[in-house]
């Protein structure tokens, strides 16, 4: 599970272009939107296509709990290792 949440992290940084910023720079329970990582609505887009480009996972405005799932790295890695196809 480790290396599949520093696998999002990567994910998260180069989807979104957060040149600035390294993978160490996220801390696995950070909120990523808002206050946390200040993450908006435009970047859940992105990262909801890399995603599923990435692991075949479908997050969508129809996927239930959407921001509990985009809450944090590791609610993401979570999510993505049980609907993996």
């Amino acid at each position: 599970m480790n290396q599949m949440r520093q696998e999002i992290k990567e994910l998260i940084i180069k989807s979104l272009n957060l040149e600035d910023m390294k993978a160490d720079d996220i801390d696995d329970d950070e909120v990523l939107f808002n206050d946390g990582l200040g993450l908006d609505s435009v970047d859940a887009l992105e990262l909801g296509l890399a995603i599923q480009k990435t692991y075949g996972v479908v997050l969508d405005s129809k996927t239930t709990n959407l921001k509990e799932i985009f809450k944090s790295v590791s609610t993401l890695a979570d999510y993505i290792a049980k609907n993996r196809s």
